[in-house]
């Protein structure tokens, strides 16, 4: 594969991060429009309600990156768990009480990352996660992976991840995900 300009990767964060929205929704449109996700214009849409409030988080943190001419080409964000999350109620197992533990501060969820097709196998991914988790703080990194997505879920355990259960998020309707996380000790 050849690589697509110079790209370069900065921070996005909060109010920042929603007048960007649309570079945003054009990647996860462009890679969750692919399998195993298949996701619809309404089912990008239907995320992107949910951008601002999560972009307005005070601890939200968001990389993007770009290639030479302003393309956008990758992403990723997320913030800390509060204490009541429903993160640890999407399960299909339940895990030990001391686990589910959050405080705000403990666990940084890593709700999006994402890189467009010509541009993967070029590190954009490692470096996105590496710029994103630079000095959150979190003892730990909880994200869900689709199963069928096998270049991610390879990528996150080559990263440290490890499966803890399975969860249905937003709802008993959903696709069956791994629930990975990433101790940061």
């Amino acid at each position: 594969m050849t690589r697509q300009g110079i790209i370069a990767i900065g921070r996005v964060d909060g109010s920042a991060a929603v007048e960007a929205e649309e570079a945003f929704k054009l990647i996860y449109g462009d890679v969750f429009a692919e399998p195993p996700y298949e996701e619809t214009a309404d089912d990008v849409a239907a995320a992107f309600r949910r951008f601002p409030v999560q972009a307005r988080h005070s601890a939200f943190r968001a990389v993007m990156a770009r290639t030479s001419e302003g393309e956008p080409i990758a992403m990723a964000y997320g913030h800390p768990l509060g204490p009541d999350t429903v993160w640890w109620d999407e399960l299909t197992e339940p895990v030990p009480d001391d686990m589910q533990y959050e405080d705000g501060h403990r666990t940084f969820g890593l709700m999006e990352l994402a890189v467009r097709g010509p541009w993967r196998g070029q590190g954009v991914a490692r470096r996105l996660h590496e710029m994103l988790l630079d000095g959150i703080g979190a003892e730990r990194v909880l994200l869900n992976v689709h199963p069928a997505a096998e270049a991610a879920s390879a990528a996150y355990r080559a990263w440290g991840y490890r499966k803890i259960g399975e969860a249905r998020p937003r709802g008993e309707g959903a696709d069956l995900h791994d629930v990975m996380l990433l101790d940061l000790r």
